[in-house]
């Protein structure tokens, strides 16, 4: 979580009113202190702010070392249930499919407008298509303990963009489906990623690295060209388009972790899913 209480305190009340209760609630404060949060959750405040990735690995490993939960939720603090049906729909999807790993929810702000950019599919025209897709929104989605328990966790030296395709993109690896569901619904302030100070860097240099750890050899020069190509096309700020090169350099020139190259098979299944690992 950030700095945003008020924004906090909704949230939790909508998870309290869910007419299914969670096993357990776990509030991660990433270098946020978490001593004027009333609610009776499991709290752990954190000295050093992790990054989303490396939040959300405390809090996966408090709860799937519980043994006593099958999924977990992970929600931003900002959010907020609008329905409070959400967690027996969850239950009910993953009853029904063994090999449902990931599932995502619909963000919309308070108009109920989805953006494009949080429909994960190629074609964005309509947010209400669900079904199986090859990536999911990090602001709001499931995860099954079993894939957990098979894949790993989050990236944690990603620190803050495109963790969640390195992880969408082992799940798929390993044979798990991720499914895009609107009737799940997170209620979230209209945003742009970009006002965050790194996001130029670390987009550039997280997507390079993306790609040197998940993609066959062939792949990586042809995926890295087309988002060049799309950065250049997209970018109309000069200096952030000079922070992103630089993320671009730092990223073919520094340590990305363990090289783990999807299968080709991985690849096709992707491709006939509608979004190849290319673009």
């Amino acid at each position: 979580m950030g700095d945003r209480p008020r924004q906090l305190a909704d949230l939790l009340a909508s998870v309290a009113k869910q007419d299914v209760a969670p096993e357990q609630v776990v509030l991660i404060g990433n270098a946020t202190p978490l001593d004027d949060v009333s609610a009776d959750v499991v709290k752990v405040p954190l000295e050093e702010n992790l990054g989303c990735p490396g939040g959300r690995n405390v809090g996966l490993k408090l709860l799937c070392g519980s043994g006593r939960v099958d999924v977990i939720v992970e929600l931003d603090d900002d959010g907020l249930l609008v329905a409070d049906d959400v967690f027996r729909k969850i239950q009910q999807l993953y009853a029904s499919d063994p090999e449902l790993g990931i599932v995502s929810f619909r963000i919309a702000d308070e108009q109920g407008e989805t953006q494009r950019r949080h429909v994960p599919r190629l074609r964005a025209d309509d947010p209400m298509r669900a079904g199986q897709v090859t990536a999911f929104l990090g602001g709001a989605h499931v995860l099954s303990v079993p894939m957990l328990n098979q894949i790993g966790d989050w990236p944690e030296r990603f620190f803050f963009c495109h963790e969640e395709t390195d992880m969408a993109w082992r799940a798929l690896d390993a044979g798990w489906k991720i499914i895009y569901e609107p009737s799940l619904v997170l209620e979230h302030p209209k945003t742009s990623p970009a006002r965050h100070a790194v996001y130029f860097r670390m987009t550039a240099r997280n997507r390079v690295w993306l790609a040197r750890r998940r993609l066959p050899l062939l792949l990586i020069p042809v995926y890295l060209g087309v988002w060049i190509g799309l950065t250049v096309l997209r970018i109309r700020s000069a200096s952030g388009l000079m922070k992103w090169l630089g993320g671009f350099w730092e990223g073919l020139h520094s340590d990305c972790g363990e090289r783990r190259p999807m299968r080709w098979r991985t690849v096709w299944r992707m491709t006939r899913l509608g979004r190849p690992p290319l673009v």
